[in-house]
């Protein structure tokens, strides 16, 4: 799918065709739609459909005519039948005339754009519409960031309550979404380092203020990145602890029980075997088997009072 849009007197409107000072915004295009866009902007149809592909990384291209930005930005998607993030990459190509994106589906980050909620926006100054949607990116993903740390906050107060193992493969997940987060921020601060020296379109004064921000915004997202990859590892550590603490009380109250339980067994037992009779206690005396029950019953209220003495029971 292939969109056109212009701003006018800072409103941003749909047209119908390519012209300069034109954005066009590039959803999950077709190969078609990419030979087409390929020969009306003399671009490389594979720099077009670099962004199509989930295992290209982050980079600048510098082409005869064009340039190629290619960023991670972060998504959501459905993992293991729960709602999770990853990240996807997003081309920018920018010509002479116009600035194309490509993207393998609609993001929040371009629908800003198209919803008029992004200040001093502009189709026409190209270098600062880039810098606007890496600063909206850097924020996603801190806006994600947040997301992951409150889920991981729900998990850690049903520690010692009722955690289930579902609490253990989801804490897996933001682990593993922290891991992807932590590769592209890096990547794209890679890609910002090498924007501090284009050159090879107009900046104003004011884009490389914004260009500063973006960068402090994406080292910010990389410092909440690492700091909550630690503190997930400590809610990780913290929750195992619990469970294999759980297990171990458990494997005591079954161990006390089994000794209480061997008592009757074990006097019972000895009653059981074929010998003279005269040599069994109580087995000449009147209610000798209501004895023999009632001192195994206190045996074995003797026992269980010494284990839980012992915080065994």
């Amino acid at each position: 799918m292939i969109k056109y849009f212009r701003t006018e007197k800072q409103r941003i409107y749909e047209q119908e065709k390519a012209e300069d000072g034109v954005w066009i915004q590039m959803i999950q295009p077709t190969m078609e739609e990419c030979e087409n866009m390929s020969e009306l902007l003399d671009v490389d149809i594979d720099d077009i459909r670099a962004a199509l592909d989930e295992e290209e990384s982050s980079r600048i291209e510098l082409e005869d005519g064009y340039t190629l930005i290619l960023v991670d930005i972060p998504t959501v998607e459905i993992r293991h039948e729960m709602q999770t993030y990853t990240t996807i990459p997003l081309g920018i190509i920018l010509t002479q005339g116009v600035i194309v994106t490509v993207c393998t589906e609609e993001t929040p980050i371009l629908q800003s754009f198209i919803q008029n909620r992004v200040r001093e926006f502009s189709t026409k100054k190209k270098l600062r519409f880039v810098y606007q949607i890496l600063f909206r990116t850097a924020v996603n993903y801190q806006t994600y960031l947040r997301g992951i740390d409150k889920k991981r906050t729900e998990i850690e107060e049903r520690i010692g309550k009722d955690t289930v193992d579902m609490d253990l493969i989801d804490l897996h997940e933001l682990e593993s979404t922290l891991v992807y987060f932590a590769t592209s921020l890096r990547a794209n601060s890679v890609v910002l380092d090498r924007l501090t020296r284009y050159k090879r379109l107009e900046q104003y004064p004011e884009d490389k203020e914004l260009l500063e921000d973006v960068i402090v915004e994406n080292r910010q997202a990389i410092e909440m990145t690492s700091i909550y990859r630690d503190i997930i590892d400590g809610t990780r550590e913290l929750m195992s602890s619990v469970i294999d603490n759980r297990l171990n009380n458990v494997m005591k109250y079954l161990t006390s029980i089994t000794i209480v339980l061997a008592i009757p067994t074990v006097i019972s037992g000895i009653y059981g075997m074929n010998v003279d009779e005269k040599w069994m206690p109580f087995s000449d005396t009147p209610h000798g088997f209501l004895i023999i029950c009632v001192i195994t019953l206190l045996i074995c209220i003797i026992t269980v009072l010494v284990l839980r003495k012992k915080r065994m029971l």
